[in-house]
């Protein structure tokens, strides 16, 4: 009786141990179990919460591609992105916590930042971007599934300074980005990425 009671209770162990080895092995390899959601929530400082940025120059990462966040964060850990602050704080990750948080953002919704903007310049702004923008910033700059980011509803300062990084090659831009930019540059000059960004800064088609 006492060799079967014990017979079942090492089954039951083993059983148990098992289905924990199985849940563990779904679960993103982090450096410190934390869960997306507890890792995502040490981006809130400086981009609100949930990825719905305050500013003044931080962008909303809610609702953004995974893919492109897995990205970009990449990019800032092995330093192919140039930045001063997510060059740091992006070390301080695992690969998979990256992609984990990425996961997370994505389904969040995107909030557009409350800003003011240039009517007269935004009309303008919305004529550019179909020309120039458009085929890879679908949907008037709102669109998340071009893994390009969103640009509609983003803060100003964040586009201007992220503008002057790809300007400075701080950043590289694609051949089919550089080809559009330089065109527009060629055409329009600087005024026209002013006018793009208070396009993008009235957050709604």
């Amino acid at each position: 009786m006492a060799y079967t009671k014990l017979k079942r209770a090492l089954i039951g162990a083993l059983a148990i141990s098992a289905s924990s080895v199985a849940f563990a092995a779904d679960k993103p390899k982090t450096m410190t179990g934390a869960s997306a959601n507890m890792l995502a929530v040490t981006c809130a400082g400086c981009h609100g919460t949930n990825g719905a940025s305050a500013g003044p120059a931080t962008p909303s990462i809610g609702g953004i591609s995974a893919v492109y966040f897995e990205e970009v964060m990449l990019g800032f850990k092995d330093g192919s992105v140039k930045n001063t602050i997510m060059g740091r704080i992006a070390k301080g990750y695992s690969d998979d916590e990256i992609k984990a948080m990425g996961e997370f953002f994505a389904k969040q919704p995107f909030v557009p930042a409350k800003q003011d903007s240039d009517p007269k310049l935004a009309k303008k702004g919305a004529k550019l971007h179909d020309k120039y923008c458009e085929k890879c910033h679908a949907e008037g700059g709102t669109s998340a599934e071009d893994d390009s980011g969103i640009l509609m509803g983003q803060l100003i300062p964040y586009l201007q300074y992220t503008m002057a990084d790809y300007k400075a090659g701080d950043r590289e831009m694609t051949k089919k980005m550089k080809k559009k930019v330089n065109q527009m540059i060629k055409k329009e000059g600087d005024a026209g990425f002013e006018a793009l960004f208070n396009y993008y800064a009235q957050g709604t088609q």
